[in-house]
C-alpha cells in the first residue's frame, strides 16, 4: 500500500480527483494518510475531514524560520508513515530540508506544459493569463518530481489541452483542471504505486 500525504492550499479539486479515483477503484494500492494545508480555512481540509482523512493546518507563519517550518512539515509526514508527498495545488515553495527528507518521493501538478509558463511567479491564474497573453494554441498540465528548484524536476506525465479563441484565464484554468490535472495526477500516483507494489 502506497501511503500518500497531500499538500494543498485552496479548494482541493485535485485532492477530490484522487479521492474519487480511489473510491471508483481506478486508483488502487493507494491510501491517503494525511492532508496538510498552509491555510487554516482551505476547503481542501473540509473535503479531507468529510472523508475521514487526517487533516492538518501547518503554516510557515506558525514558525520562526522557513527551516523550522520545513522540518515540522517533514516530521508530520514521517510520523504518518507517508511514502509519497503529492503537491496538489500547494502554493508554498518547499525548502531544501523538506525536499531532502523526501528526495525522489515528492510530485507536483503544474497547470502548464513545462518548460512553458513555469518557475517562480507562475502559479494559479497567473499561468493561464501568461498562456493567453503569449497566444499559445495548446497548453495543459504536467506532473513532475520535485527537486530543490521551482518546477525543475524530472517530468513524469503531461497532457495537452487546446486553447479556445474565446478563453478567459478562468475558463482555461477550469478546462486544464478537468481535462488534464484531474486525469494525470491520479495516473502518476498509480504509476508510482505500481512500482512500489
Amino acid at each position: 500500500m502506497l501511503k500518500i500525504g497531500v499538500l494543498v492550499s485552496g479548494g482541493g479539486t485535485n485532492l477530490q480527483a484522487i479521492i474519487d479515483r480511489i473510491k471508483e477503484g481506478k486508483l488502487t494500492g493507494v491510501e491517503i494518510a494525511t492532508v496538510v494545508s498552509n491555510r487554516k480555512n482551505a476547503h481542501a481540509l473540509a473535503r479531507a475531514e468529510k472523508e475521514g482523512i487526517d487533516a492538518a493546518w501547518i503554516s510557515p507563519r506558525q514558525f520562526e524560520s522557513a527551516e523550522a517550518f520545513n522540518q515540522a512539515l517533514a516530521r508530520h509526514f514521517q510520523d504518518k508513515g507517508v511514502d509519497l508527498v503529492v503537491m496538489a495545488g500547494y502554493l508554498v515553495v518547499l525548502g531544501p530540508a523538506f525536499v531532502r527528507a523526501f528526495e525522489g518521493r515528492i510530485i507536483n501538478i503544474h497547470p502548464s506544459l513545462i518548460p512553458s509558463f513555469c518557475g517562480e511567479g507562475y502559479y494559479g491564474l497567473k499561468v493561464h493569463e501568461a498562456a493567453l497573453a503569449r497566444g499559445v494554441k495548446v497548453t495543459g498540465a504536467t506532473v513532475h518530481l520535485v527537486d530543490e528548484g521551482t518546477d525543475t524536476g524530472p517530468i513524469l506525465l503531461q497532457k495537452a489541452v487546446e486553447v479556445l479563441p474565446q478563453d478567459t484565464p478562468e475558463t482555461l484554468q477550469r478546462r486544464v483542471m478537468e481535462e488534464a490535472e484531474w486525469v494525470i495526477l491520479p495516473q502518476a500516483i498509480q504509476m508510482i504505486a505500481n512500482r512500489k507494489g
